[in-house]
Order: structure tokens, then C-alpha cells, then sequence
């Protein structure tokens, strides 16, 4: 699989999560609840799940491109850049989904905020995957 076939994919996965998300926010209440200070909802466990499954994308990607002959560069295959894309990826579809369906804006404790951070990370993660990969296989 090319990278651009897996960026299209990914982009296009991403899209239709949030046109297939976006119909079911819009049938929340009015009137959302904020949840406590105290309180680690589902959206907030959600949203740090996908944050850092992004920054552990990030990091493996510049790992696997700083240093191209250790474990996690081209010496033993595309690891580190295939770890990256998956982290990335899923950081990013997770942090969309906390972001469809959260109850309410910023700040009222339903893991939004963290769920923008979660799909910047990811989209990072699978940038500098993607970069990783295209080295490898120029390389390789």
C-alpha cells in the first residue's frame, strides 16, 4: 500500500467518522450537564487515551527518523514508522469520536478540549509516520 493510498484512507475515515458523528450531536439536549472537577467521565478517560496514543506516535516517528539504524528505524524493516501510522491513527479516530459526541463545549468536563489535542497529536503521529515509511521504502 502506497503512502498516499493510506493518507487517502485515513482521511477519508476520518471524514466519514465525523459525518456519520455529526447527525448524533446534534440530537443532544440543549441543556448539557458539566461534569465535576472531580469526575473522570468516559470523554475525558477517552480523550487521554487518544492524546497519548498520538504523543507515543509522535515520539516512535522521530525516534524512527532520527536514528534510521536503531530497532525502530529501517535496520529491522518499517517498525517504527507502521507503529507511528497505527498510534497516530488511532489516536486520531479516537479523539474525533470523543469530539462527536461530547455533550456540551470547552470547558464543561466532557473531554473536548482533549479530544482536539488527541486528533492534532495523532494527525502529527501519522504525518511523521508517513514520513518515516516513505524514507524506509526509498531506503530499503
Amino acid at each position: 500500500m502506497s503512502v498516499r493510498r493510506l493518507f487517502t484512507a485515513a482521511a477519508a475515515a476520518l471524514l466519514g467518522g465525523l459525518g456519520v458523528a455529526a447527525p448524533a450531536a446534534a440530537h443532544t439536549s440543549v441543556q448539557p450537564v458539566a461534569a465535576s472537577v472531580y469526575d473522570f467521565s468516559l470523554g475525558r478517560l477517552g480523550a487521554t487515551t487518544g492524546g497519548l496514543l498520538g504523543l507515543a506516535g509522535v515520539v516512535v516517528a522521530v525516534l524512527a527518523l532520527a536514528r534510521p539504524a536503531s530497532r525502530l528505524g529501517s535496520a529491522h524493516g518499517s517498525l517504527g514508522a507502521l507503529t507511528a501510522l497505527a498510534a497516530g491513527l488511532t489516536g486520531m479516530a479516537l479523539g474525533g469520536l470523543v469530539a462527536g459526541t461530547a455533550d456540551g463545549g470547552l470547558g464543561t468536563g466532557n473531554g473536548l478540549g482533549g479530544a482536539y489535542v488527541a486528533m492534532l497529536l495523532g494527525m502529527a503521529g501519522t504525518a511523521l509516520g508517513g514520513l518515516a515509511l516513505a524514507r524506509y521504502r526509498r531506503t530499503g
